[in-house]
């Protein structure tokens, strides 16, 4: 018994994500043709994933200057979705450490960023930015067809309606990041390579 009651605390963080990531794009609106609707709740269930996660990547030592210092999400290009983020991670923290969110300029990308989501309307400078995210350590998150192979370590794909997620661990791997087999097992697709 002992042993299972140690697995059920990840499995539960894992159901909640598969939730969030999945399940939310169930909600009524969803699909319809009430387009506003399902672009807010597109906006919403990608807010939530990115919050989430900043639970699930293994960072560098050096990508933070003390035990505290914040978790900090870059957002370019993605209004709506910088907004949300902003409330539901007001307060909260990710492994031990609070949530910030910075919404950036186009082919911005300052100093103690963590994540990095590029909306669709920037994924032009993905040739300028991950460069840079790479050599500093920052989890790149894009939404936009063909980022994998830009470089992107996470790109939102839409699938059966429901928003999902594949991964390139090649480009976590070039930006020196660690993502948990948990975020891995939810994901609809995970190339080694970049594809």
């Amino acid at each position: 018994m002992g042993g299972h009651s140690a697995q059920w605390p990840w499995r539960t963080r894992a159901l909640t994500l598969i939730a969030l990531i999945t399940g939310a794009a169930g909600w009524p609106g969803w699909g319809s043709a009430a387009d506003n609707e399902s672009a807010t709740l597109e906006h919403r269930v990608k807010a939530a994933f990115l919050y989430k996660i900043a639970g699930y990547v293994e960072w560098p030592h050096s990508s933070f200057a003390q035990p505290d210092t914040p978790i900090t999400i870059g957002v370019v290009g993605a209004e709506p979705v910088a907004a949300e983020l902003s409330r539901i991670s007001t307060g909260r923290t990710a492994q031990n450490r609070p949530i910030t969110v910075r919404q950036l300029k186009s082919n911005e990308l300052p100093a103690g960023v963590h994540i990095l989501f590029v909306g669709r309307a920037e994924s032009g400078q993905l040739n300028q930015l991950v460069p840079k995210a790479q050599q500093r350590s920052i989890l790149i998150v894009t939404e936009s067809e063909g980022a994998l192979a830009q470089g992107s370590a996470i790109n939102f794909v839409m699938a059966d309606g429901r928003v999902r997620f594949e991964v390139s661990l090649g480009s976590a791997e070039k930006s020196k990041l660690k993502l948990s087999s948990r975020l891995l097992a939810v994901a609809q697709e995970v190339f080694t390579r970049a594809p």
